[in-house]
């Protein structure tokens, strides 16, 4: 497919839909259905796809620049030919996913605690907000700080805010070796050698137990890694490449059902908590995959009485609310911003919020 800049058509249609307050469904590579709220309501699909090509890529300067529509995996390709990636390890769910897609989702793979979210690597945005402006924030270097954090907004934002139509990343050297350490424990065992490990300078790059074992990822040279392995009591070290790949595209067996799967983010030193269920611990304790009978409103009251939030990652419940319930003052915040950014609320109405 060729590459192609769709921002006038884009503006056009944004304006026609803002006239005529006929709400828009923003989509990519169509790789994220499951999660978020369900749209209701008459929507008018805004596709993305075709607004893609590479816009710039300079391997020195560990920065790149690319339309929205871009797949994501010609941007992994290129960045692996020069020894470099993507330092937040973006989930993939399947071989449509886009650049726009990724950001606007906000997901960010095993690597995440170590390397950093989707929002730390992104340096600028091009956004067609919801009055059909095409607006430019950020830069492509660290330092250009001009509307950072309304890039930074765009990550997470599930297309509510604007329609990305190009992003600037920072990008990572990819590292000289990597290997996985694996060792047998209870699933509170492994939380304690989690949050022990952290205080201490290992070349971790990615922590997770299930099925009382523990996987833990050391990225680096060769050297370092032997010496880590000592440090951390030793353990066989593998080469599982394919392993936390699957975690990250939820390819585990663990994730193939059709229950309701929440996703917990905790303070990573967390103990287990008293909720039964099948559990997967992912980002040394973090984050944390759940499947469980016990309702909803006891799941999120006593996550939140440890300084979380809950979120029902795929197959909700149609009467249960997606994302964790936002305070007042936060809401009210949000609001502001949306109101800001898309007047007419036409924008991927209700994806993240029913009152956004």
């Amino acid at each position: 497919m060729a590459d192609a800049d769709l921002t006038e058509q884009f503006c056009a249609q944004i304006r026609d839909a803002a006239d005529r307050q006929m709400p828009l469904a923003i989509t990519g590579g169509g790789s994220k259905p499951f999660y978020g709220r369900r749209q209701t309501g008459d929507t008018t699909p805004l596709d993305t796809t075709t607004h893609r090509g590479i816009l710039g890529y300079e391997p020195s300067e560990l920065v790149i620049q690319a339309r929205s529509g871009t797949p994501l995996h010609e941007i992994e390709n290129l960045l692996a030919d020069h020894g470099q990636m993507l330092a937040f390890e973006p989930p993939h769910f399947s071989a449509n996913t886009t650049l726009g897609g990724t950001v606007a989702a906000g997901l960010s793979g095993p690597r995440r605690p170590y390397r950093g979210a989707v929002r730390d690597s992104v340096l600028g945005t091009r956004v067609i907000n919801g009055k059909g402006e095409a607006l430019h924030f950020g830069g492509q270097v660290m330092k250009n700080v001009a509307g950072y954090d309304v890039s930074r907004l765009m990550a997470g934002s599930l297309g509510t805010l604007g329609l990305i139509t190009e992003v600037s990343l920072k990008v990572l050297p990819r590292p000289d070796c990597e290997y996985t350490l694996k060792q047998v424990c209870d699933q509170a065992e492994a939380l304690r050698r989690f949050a022990d490990w952290s205080g201490r300078p290992l070349p971790v790059s990615a922590a997770c137990w299930y099925d009382d074992h523990l996987y833990l990822r050391l990225s680096g040279y060769e050297d370092s890694l032997r010496h880590a392995q000592h440090r951390l009591g030793d353990g066989l070290l593998e080469t599982l490449p394919d392993w936390w790949n699957r975690l990250r595209d939820q390819q585990h067996p663990f994730f193939n059902r059709p229950d309701p799967l929440w996703r917990l983010s905790l303070p990573p030193a967390t103990p287990p908590l008293a909720l039964d269920g099948d559990w997967f611990i992912d980002w040394g304790g973090a984050q944390r995959w759940l499947y469980t009978d016990q309702d909803s409103g006891q799941v999120r009251r006593l996550v939140a009485s440890v300084g979380g939030h809950a979120t029902l990652f795929r197959n909700a419940p149609k009467d249960v609310e997606v994302f964790h319930p936002l305070p007042a003052l936060l809401l009210k915040l949000q609001q502001r911003i949306k109101h800001a950014m898309d007047p007419a609320g036409i924008l991927n109405p209700g994806r993240l919020y029913a009152e956004l």
